[in-house]
């Protein structure tokens, strides 16, 4: 059976070898007629669902009725006004805005000298500590077809769009490396013994960031490129919620190495996106916003993703069941039939 995108990719070579053998090409032009049917309708689903969040968030405020689940450390209080990232960046000449808008566009940047050195750091931490913890590190690419992105969730139009598109192809630029963590075994039935799967994923990261977000767009809050690393697990259903509890505790043990205090948030049925079942996010004390913000957060997307892309495992007896993929940062977790 070939795979719906090499026959996307390779029309002409697939009609030769279909009429080499006998059969009616017009066939393969109703498959990918199907196909691209299939496409529209997945980006109206997302953009219906993106709609429905809408306005179930116009209509309450959502954000008040997320559940502080905890606290932890102190935020320091400081006897003069605190600067912000973007102000102390400046001073120190290691963040560049100007440099970035005039190069690029608004809302990329520049990094010099310690501020390089600072976020491999950073990387290199995260890395070396979740390896040791049993995941594996995972270098992916920047893009991914169309069947990832939108099958993890990722609109590229409307409202609640996230998506750089590449014209003439069938890529797109990832929002997270999620996506392509998830598509590399979308398509697969993974035995049982080799569950859980887990990775941290590093990846750049591209994201639109469509709609207006005010005082919270300024400086590296709202970018629409930056680096991140993601956990992202393949388990059985009825392991997603543990492993969901473990990431969520792996991300709150780096905060605390760091000495960064921080709240954890449960997230209302209103803020979940499209693809969500359980959400946490971790809020940082922020002195220049004299508040906390969101750096990170965890989902359980249940089933989602697994069936979008079509990956299942296979258990002892050789049946095939059900998995759950669980990501992070990007965030979630899944599981197929």
């Amino acid at each position: 059976m070939l795979d719906i995108n090499f026959i996307r990719e390779h029309k002409d070579l697939v009609k030769k070898g279909v009429e080499s053998k006998g059969f009616d090409i017009t066939l393969i032009d109703k498959v990918l007629d199907l196909d691209e049917k299939r496409r529209k309708l997945l980006l109206e689903v997302e953009g219906l669902r993106a709609r429905r969040n809408r306005i179930a968030e116009e209509k309450k405020p959502c954000d008040k009725e997320n559940a502080e689940i905890r606290t932890w450390g102190e935020p320091k209080k400081f006897s003069f006004k605190a600067k912000d990232h973007l102000e102390i960046g400046k001073n120190l000449k290691i963040l560049d805005f100007e440099t970035g808008a005039k190069v690029t566009g608004s809302q990329f940047f520049f990094l010099y000298g310690d501020g390089v050195l600072l976020e491999l750091a950073l990387t290199n931490f995260v890395l070396d500590k979740l390896a040791k913890k049993g995941y594996l590190p995972v270098m992916t690419p920047d893009l991914a077809k169309s069947r990832y992105y939108l099958g993890t969730g990722y609109s590229p139009k409307g409202q609640e769009a996230q998506t750089y598109t590449i014209d003439g192809t069938d890529l797109g630029l990832i929002a997270t490396a999620e996506v392509t963590l998830a598509g590399a075994h979308s398509d697969e039935i993974i035995p049982e013994e080799k569950l859980p799967l887990k990775y941290v994923g590093y990846s750049h990261c591209f994201r639109q960031e469509a709609g207006a977000y005010g005082k919270y767009s300024k400086g590296l809050y709202r970018v629409h490129q930056f680096t991140k690393t993601e956990m992202f697990i393949y388990c059985k259903p009825e392991d997603s919620e543990k492993f969901h509890e473990e990431i969520l505790s792996l991300e709150e043990e780096i905060f605390q190495d760091l000495e960064i205090p921080y709240r954890v948030v449960e997230m209302c049925t209103g803020d979940l996106g499209a693809m969500a079942a359980r959400k946490f996010d971790i809020e940082v004390w922020m002195p220049g916003r004299q508040d906390y913000g969101e750096v990170t957060s965890t989902s359980n997307v249940t089933d989602y993703q697994a069936r979008n892309l079509n990956i299942r495992f296979r258990n002892d007896a050789g049946e095939t069941e059900p998995e759950v993929l669980q990501k992070w940062m990007g965030k979630e977790k899944i599981s197929a039939r």
